[in-house]
C-alpha cells in the first residue's frame, strides 16, 4: 500500500536474502517429471486395457518401458540441475558482480549518514497504537527516539536533534518499537538504502560491502536503484 512518507525532524519521544537457483531447477524438473509420469501411466494403462487377451504384453516389455522412462526421468532432472548451477555461476561471475558497484540497495543494516535526510522503511506491528523509531550510532549507543505514525511504512529521517541541529555524520542504525497502550508489542528492523562500494563472491553467496563499512548478503536486498543524480 502506497502511503505518503513521514518526515521526522526534531520531535522527541519518551525514553523506554546459489542454493535458490538449484532449488528452483529441482522444483521445475520435478513438476515436469510428475506430469510426464502421469501421462506415461495413463498410456501404459490404456495399452494394457486394450491389449489382445490372446497375445498379452510380455512382462519383459513392460520392464523395458519402465526402465526407459526411469532413465529419461533421471536425465531430465540432471539437465535441469546443471542449468540451475550454470545460471547461479553466471550471476556470480566477476563481470556481473561489478554491476552492484555504485548502486543503492535497500536492506536492513547500519548506513552512512552525511547530513542529507535518509529514507527509511519500517512497518509497525499489526494493531499497534503507537510506534517509536530508535536511532543508534556506530557504537550501538542510542542517540534518538522519535514518534512515528504506526500506519506509515516510509519515513524520512532528517538527522537533526531536538534543537534542530544536525547530528554528526557517521554510521547509524534503526529499529522500530511498536506499542499497544503502554506495552511494548514488538521490535522490528528498519530498511534503508546503502551505497555499494564492493561486491565479492563467498561460499555463502554474494556479499555486498557498503559505504559505511558494513556488509549485506545479496539475498537480503529487497530493492535496487541507481544513485540519485546519476
Amino acid at each position: 500500500m502506497d502511503m505518503a512518507p513521514t518526515t521526522l525532524g526534531a520531535q522527541s519521544a519518551p525514553s523506554a536474502g546459489t542454493s535458490d537457483a538449484r532449488s528452483d531447477a529441482r522444483t521445475k524438473g520435478a513438476t515436469a517429471i510428475t506430469s510426464d509420469f502421469e501421462t506415461f501411466l495413463k498410456m501404459l494403462t490404456t495399452q494394457m486395457e486394450n491389449q489382445d487377451p490372446l497375445n498379452p504384453i510380455a512382462s519383459e516389455d513392460l520392464a523395458v518401458q519402465l526402465a526407459t522412462f526411469s532413465g529419461v526421468e533421471q536425465q531430465v532432472l540432471t539437465n535441469d540441475l546443471l542449468q540451475g548451477i550454470a545460471a547461479a555461476l553466471d550471476q556470480a561471475a566477476p563481470q556481473n558482480l561489478s554491476r552492484w558497484i555504485g548502486m543503492d540497495v535497500r536492506a536492513v543494516g547500519a548506513t552512512a549518514f552525511d547530513g542529507a535526510p535518509l529514507t527509511l522503511f519500517g512497518e509497525a506491528a499489526a494493531g499497534a497504537d503507537s510506534a517509536v523509531l530508535v536511532v543508534r550510532d556506530a557504537a550501538e549507543r542510542e542517540v534518538q527516539r522519535l514518534h512515528v505514525p504506526p500506519g506509515d511504512e516510509q519515513i524520512i529521517w532528517a538527522g537533526v536533534d531536538e534543537n534542530g541541529a544536525p547530528l554528526p555524520p557517521g554510521v547509524y542504525s534503526f529499529e522500530l518499537e511498536s506499542y499497544k497502550g503502554e506495552e511494548l508489542a514488538a521490535v522490528t528492523p528498519v530498511e534503508t538504502y546503502h551505497r555499494i562500494i564492493e561486491a565479492r563472491r563467498e561460499e555463502e553467496g554474494i556479499v555486498l560491502v557498503t559505504r559505511g563499512g558494513g556488509s549485506i548478503s545479496a539475498e537480503e536486498v529487497t530493492a535496487v536503484r541507481a544513485p540519485e543524480g546519476s
